[in-house]
């Protein structure tokens, strides 16, 4: 693989394929771990992630949007963090050896206290004090943030860190509980609604904030949420369309009424939600976990509306495979996804510390090897 030292053509290159046109070859995208990141800036010798981002000749730049003003999370003395919603997680840490032998581990925050799940009455959810304030954030510094990305070259995606990216399901879901919050939607649905009322508001006055204070310097406004598990939805479609249809197309207006591509994360086989997300307007769809969806279904019944982001697969072929499978399934998904555009190559989640690290090399290589559109 040839590093660059300038992708002038990045920008171009991903929003020629978001309106699903084939550019001078399929734009590249970057999902890691921090400690993957920074095995990877160890192995090529470079300096810094951007450096790592223009060695692997990445087309977007993701931007984690505004900080919080003078406001910290909370961390308790036995390791808990409680988050500006109010959900407590808790740090846990899984380790093991990948496919060469080499010893990894990672760690993440479990939830481990929702604190609306003891609530029964509309009237407590409601008087609950830590709902999140758009006023909360300080933006100022947005604007500098998205010119330091387009600089590079490349797309700019406004992503919000994942406690303030936009969603609805995961937020109801960590101050709920998951199990309850599911029950609420068929036996409490005025309180479940009450819920993603003012989750939505929220987000719909934040991003509004947002978008105002980058002006013009955004490209994707990317969403992310988990709509499906593994072998289908966590919804019915009529649960959806009843509960979180509206909210979602008022996000996807909000960025179109500022010039905004939408792009959407959620993971699991969500092919039958494909239609709702294309009715609210959504522009490019995000995850395609390939061991849980069709995704030769996936461009064959909605290519024609959608762009695509994804696809490699974290569960098995990255973590356990070859460099040569790898390459063969960047090959595959080339082919499947690449023609007439609308295909932006990823990973389905972050690569994980479990991942080999001559895997991803592998796969950056063989992006640019299957990616050319002839």
């Amino acid at each position: 693989m040839t590093p660059t030292t300038h992708p002038p053509h990045s920008r171009e290159r991903v929003l020629a394929s978001v309106a699903r046109r084939e550019p001078d070859r399929i734009p590249i995208d970057y999902w890691a771990v921090e400690s993957v990141t920074d095995r990877l800036i160890a192995h090529y010798g470079v300096a810094d992630e951007e450096a790592l981002l223009r060695r692997l000749n990445v087309d977007l730049r993701y931007v984690m949007g505004p900080n919080l003003a003078g406001q910290q999370h909370a961390t308790r003395a036995d390791g808990i963090v409680e988050d500006y919603w109010g959900v407590q997680r808790q740090p846990m840490t899984v380790s093991g050896t990948d496919r060469t032998g080499r010893a990894w581990s990672w760690s993440y925050k479990h939830v481990h206290r929702s604190p609306l799940e003891r609530m029964q009455t509309i009237e407590e959810i409601e008087r609950y004090p830590k709902w999140p304030s758009a006023d909360m954030w300080d933006y100022s510094g947005v604007k500098g943030a998205c010119l330091r990305a387009r600089a590079t070259g490349a797309a700019v995606v406004m992503a919000g860190d994942r406690l303030d990216r936009t969603a609805q399901l995961k937020p109801a879901s960590y101050l709920r509980g998951m199990e309850q919050f599911l029950l609420d939607l068929m036996e409490q649905p005025a309180l479940a609604g009450c819920i993603l009322e003012r989750i939505a508001g929220y987000y719909l006055a934040y991003n509004e904030r947002v978008f105002r204070a980058a002006e013009g310097t955004i490209d994707i406004f990317f969403m992310g949420d988990d709509m499906g598990t593994q072998h289908g939805l966590w919804v019915s479609v009529d649960v959806y369309r009843r509960f979180f249809k509206e909210n979602f197309r008022k996000f996807n207006d909000l960025a179109h009424r500022h010039g905004i591509k939408t792009m959407y994360h959620t993971c699991g086989n969500v092919l039958d939600l494909v239609p709702e997300f294309i009715d609210c307007g959504l522009d490019i769809l995000q995850s395609l976990q390939p061991s849980a969806m069709d995704i030769a279904t996936l461009k064959k019944k909605y290519g024609r509306h959608l762009a695509f982001q994804g696809g490699m697969d974290i569960q098995n072929t990255m973590p356990k495979g070859t460099p040569q499978e790898v390459a063969a399934e960047v090959r595959q998904r080339a082919a499947t996804l690449g023609p007439g555009g609308g295909y932006i190559f990823g990973t389905a989640h972050n690569l994980l510390p479990d991942v080999p690290t001559e895997n991803i090399v592998a796969l950056f290589d063989a992006y640019l090897e299957h990616g050319r559109h002839l």
